[in-house]
């Protein structure tokens, strides 16, 4: 990340959305809101004295999941590049009630600016890569965890944040009434692997999220190795599947894991026994099929992958499809696994499918390569059988700008010989890929698909009939 901020060629846009794309490959134009920080870029030397100095009440951390607390000044996390903080204006005294201004006084370079205002840049782009990863699934939705409503209770991305020596608790695991818990359940597939389902964060997913037995064996070794728990993991299907991954499954049983799998029916509540309050896993053994309960003192719900809740209006502003999974859609999953529908766009990462690390690195190295080569070749490739508009011929009815599937024709101006104006509708032969919906539509016959004018369509069916009747 640092060797990224500080690359002469590399320009980093954080705390900043894009708005819209237009254009095509090659002359993509694009605009990006950089959101104000109320801090100078320039003058900011990210010491952080503002977020030491801040006097107001503390935040619950996005970072830290809620586990641990932010002033409203603060950096997004430890090791955000660039080392700029923000000002949270929703829960800062000076913009709700006109006075503190602390930060600003204690400052040694004066970079706070409560005057700063969004700033829209305009960017011409020859290519695009996508990496806007993935959402966890929300166990809110799902009773039957007590996530939510039992203490001690969490995912395995708040269990990341609490064994990290950066978190909240110093890497420290505890309960909430601060005892070192004595066992621990990891219960699998929550989220994923359902039959009923629904797409992008609104519910439990069919698809099998990949990563989560395999970072599920990562938290059980860690705990094995910080606080020597017992461990008893739940799952459905124990999927190992890259390399080294089944010896290290094989590694994290002999450390003394317990493994039980189970059938979708799970339910965790709370059980009081010996005048102690533990955590009740009831399931039924898929082996048995006989009912078992467990007490445990901490669950942890490997939760699945699933698309960003803005997935779908990311690819409207790009101009790509999604799966049936909500994921966005690659234009072929062996010959173009890092190619759209549009083209110039890649994807990378877990934005296209769930995906571990190591798959995800490699992707990414793929988009850069074939956004490079494109870059580097200096011209694109057009469709042979593009279509063209006779414009003497066009009514300007409009019909195949909205059946266009690729947003390639658009209305033009026709200026006439007799000075007359009129609309006129043209075809980007870089956009158009050839489909013919615009030609076959055309009620003028003004729209004509190369290889597929009216004499050659005839010259073909001679030939065929001549050689039928020779």
């Amino acid at each position: 990340m640092v060797s990224v901020g500080r690359h002469e060629n590399i320009t980093l846009l954080s705390y900043s959305q894009v708005e819209s794309v237009s254009g095509y490959v090659g002359n993509f134009s694009v605009q990006v809101r950089k959101r104000a920080r109320f801090v100078d870029e320039q003058l900011c030397t990210g010491c952080g004295t503002c977020t030491e100095k801040c006097p107001w009440k503390k935040i619950p951390s996005e970072f830290d999941l809620g586990l641990g607390k932010r002033p409203a000044i603060y950096f997004p996390f430890a090791q955000a590049v660039p080392r700029l903080p923000v000002i949270d204006v929703e829960n800062c005294a000076y913009f709700l009630k006109g006075k503190c201004r602390a930060c600003e006084k204690f400052c040694p370079t004066g970079a706070i600016n409560f005057e700063q205002e969004d700033e829209l840049l305009s960017l011409e782009i020859g290519t695009i890569i996508l990496a806007t990863g993935f959402n966890n699934f929300d166990p809110h939705s799902e009773s039957r965890y007590g996530y939510g409503e039992l203490d001690n209770v969490l995912t395995g991305m708040e269990f990341e944040r609490l064994i990290n020596s950066g978190g909240p608790t110093n890497g420290e695991i505890r309960l909430k009434d601060g005892r070192v818990p004595e066992k621990v359940a990891i219960i699998h597939c929550v989220g994923s692997r359902e039959t009923s389902t629904t797409q992008n964060g609104s519910g439990k997913h069919a698809f099998c999220s990949r990563v989560c037995c395999m970072y599920s064996l990562k938290l059980a070794h860690l705990v094995h190795d910080s606080i020597k728990a017992e461990v008893v993991e739940f799952y459905r299907d124990m999927r190992t599947f890259g390399k080294d991954y089944e010896s290290f499954y094989e590694r994290v049983r002999a450390e003394g894991t317990k493994f039980v799998r189970f059938d979708k029916d799970i339910q965790v509540c709370v059980s009081h026994n010996d005048q102690k309050e533990a955590l009740e896993i009831q399931a039924i053994d898929v082996y048995t099929g006989q009912p078992q309960k467990h007490l445990v003192d901490m669950v942890v719900l490997a939760t699945g992958l699933e698309p960003q809740l803005d997935q779908a209006f990311v690819a409207r502003t790009f101009g790509i499809s999604l799966s049936p999974d909500g994921f966005f859609l690659e234009r072929h999953p062996k010959l173009a696994p890092v190619e759209t529908a549009t083209d110039g766009v890649y994807l990378a990462g877990a934005c296209q499918s769930p995906k571990d690390i190591p798959d995800s690195v490699a992707q990414g190295g793929a988009a850069a390569a074939a956004a490079l080569s494109l870059l580097d070749a200096g011209y694109v490739t057009l469709e042979p059988f593009t279509t063209y508009v006779n414009q003497e011929k066009c009514a300007g009815c409009r019909t195949c700008e909205g059946l266009c599937p690729f947003s390639a024709i658009e209305m033009t101006q026709l200026h006439m010989a007799d000075g007359i104006t009129r609309t006129v509708a043209y075809i980007n032969e870089v956009l158009c890929k050839g489909c013919g919906v615009c030609a076959a539509a055309c009620p003028a016959a003004a729209a004509t698909q190369h290889g597929f004018t009216h004499e050659q369509l005839f010259a073909e069916i001679s030939g065929v009939l001549q050689e039928a009747f020779a």
